[in-house]
């Protein structure tokens, strides 16, 4: 058993981090509206996360002993191919960014992912995907994970005669989905190379050749590029936001579990969504009542699950 210091601290690293993915979500929303392109956006975000971990993994000792590891876990069979494509997952949780965040605001997506993420993290402990094992799904988890489909409902609930937005926020609830199988593969990466660089170059590239694929044949289809690259550095830090973001979840993941490490990043995302649409708004962000109390409500679907999770682990001890 870990010591409950030691989890505590891997739950706030959680929470700090979800708290970098609304803001990573802002700046990505914002260079797929000055391109035009989320697309684009999305390639330009995970690019510049891969070329940064391309010189930094080489460069250290634990780097380059994570990717012999790597490849001796792939060789000997320990390691499944498919537990390498996280980073696909991530790739169409940026590409979400680029092309919804504009039109929903960070508040709307950041509670649309939360759903995806608290269901999918309870069948992604269920069936045992993590490097944790197993996880029951008990009563509170899963009323948890109810209430934050609720949520969603209510935060885009004044939205609901406009067919348009609500499709939209369909798609940052299936990028929830994917975060959460995303973390646990990235968990077992990390467990049998033992470094975390390692696990987060490999969720990087596999990301980067899935966008570079899909942005290929948007051009051959489109026939044209999506608009000229703009000019403030701020708008090209996602990348470096979601390469500690992985690298944190990778990190942690063995200490938490996939749901109660993907509760601590949610009520960081939520909390980070709302005080950017609160304290920076933009023009599509709209933070009305409908909003907030669907993010307020999303807290207590993420309390109710993990005090129902506490409560479950120590009757099991």
């Amino acid at each position: 058993m870990f010591s409950a210091r030691r989890r505590a601290g891997a739950v706030g690293l959680a929470t700090v981090g979800g708290f970098a993915v609304a803001v990573q979500s802002r700046i990505n929303g914002e260079l797929g509206a000055r391109l035009g392109d989320g697309l684009a956006a999305a390639v330009v975000s995970f690019g510049l996360g891969l070329l940064v971990l391309s010189v930094l993994v080489p460069a250290t000792r634990g780097g380059r002993r994570g990717l012999r590891a790597l490849r001796d876990a792939l060789t000997s069979g320990t390691l499944r191919p498919w537990q390498c494509l996280g980073g696909a997952c991530g790739a169409f949780l940026v590409f979400t960014q680029g092309a919804t965040v504009g039109a929903l605001g960070v508040a709307v997506f950041t509670v649309a992912v939360v759903a995806g993420q608290s269901g999918s993290s309870l069948a992604v402990d269920h069936a045992g995907i993590g490097v944790g094992g197993r996880q029951p799904v008990t009563a509170a988890r899963l009323g948890g994970a109810v209430l934050t489909v609720a949520a969603v409902l209510l935060a885009v609930g004044d939205r609901l005669g406009q067919p348009a937005t609500v499709g939209l926020a369909v798609l940052p609830l299936l990028a929830g989905v994917g975060v959460a199988w995303q973390q646990a593969v990235n968990g077992r990466v990390r467990m049998v190379s033992g470094s975390t660089l390692t696990a987060t170059l490999v969720n990087f590239t596999v990301g980067t050749v899935v966008l570079l694929v899909a942005f290929g044949v948007s051009l051959a289809l489109r026939g044209g590029p999506p608009g000229s690259l703009p000019s403030e550095p701020w708008l090209y830090l996602g990348g470096l936001i979601g390469v500690a973001f992985i690298a944190v979840a990778a990190a942690v993941v063995h200490f938490t579990g996939v749901l109660l490490l993907g509760l601590a990043t949610i009520a960081g995302q939520v909390v980070g969504a709302v005080l950017l649409d609160v304290l920076l708004p933009t023009a599509a962000s709209r933070p009305d009542g409908t909003t907030l109390l669907g993010a307020l409500l999303t807290l207590v679907a993420v309390a109710i699950a993990a005090l129902g999770g506490r409560v479950a682990g120590r009757g099991d001890r």
